[in-house]
């Protein structure tokens, strides 16, 4: 019984060090894209939130229906909030009267993709990149006329 319990003590050990050794591995080669991430968000929530508020407050005034999620939804991508910023700012939006379907293409976008996102998949090539921006950016827009023909109350 002994040995059969040393031998699992051998085994989880050895999976142990494997596992640490690919956390390691992994967590050295994402630590400059995740720093720089950190940055870029910084910056832009720093020197850009204002214009994106701004912008984003534009967007309500103007007539343009259907058509208003697409500059929502590419608002929400270039917004560096993530899920636990992008709610309580869509909150206030929604006080200040800001149509839902627009809100719902801004949060959708901003919560699918953020600046430090952008870079981790430039990381894994241009294609990966690519394909992550634009299916953010549908995926907002859809989120954003589903609300608005689903829901029109």
């Amino acid at each position: 019984m002994s040995e059969t319990m040393g031998g699992l003590i051998s085994l989880l050990r050895r999976e142990w060090i494997y596992l640490w050794y690919y956390f390691t591995v992994q967590l050295e080669q994402i630590a400059p894209y995740w720093a720089l991430g950190m940055v870029l968000g910084s910056l832009i929530s720093v020197f850009g939130k204002a214009r994106i508020h701004s912008l984003f407050q534009g967007l309500n005034r103007k007539k343009l229906g259907a058509l208003g999620v697409i500059p929502a939804s590419l608002l929400g991508i270039a917004s560096p909030l993530c899920m636990y910023g992008t709610i309580p700012i869509a909150a206030s939006f929604s006080q200040k009267g800001m149509k839902d379907d627009l809100l719902a293409a801004f949060m959708m976008s901003s919560i699918l993709l953020n600046p430090q996102l952008i870079i981790y998949s430039g990381a894994l090539g241009e294609r990966a990149l690519v394909i992550r921006c634009v299916s953010c950016f549908l995926c907002g827009a859809a989120a954003g006329l589903m609300v608005r023909f689903f829901f029109r109350d």
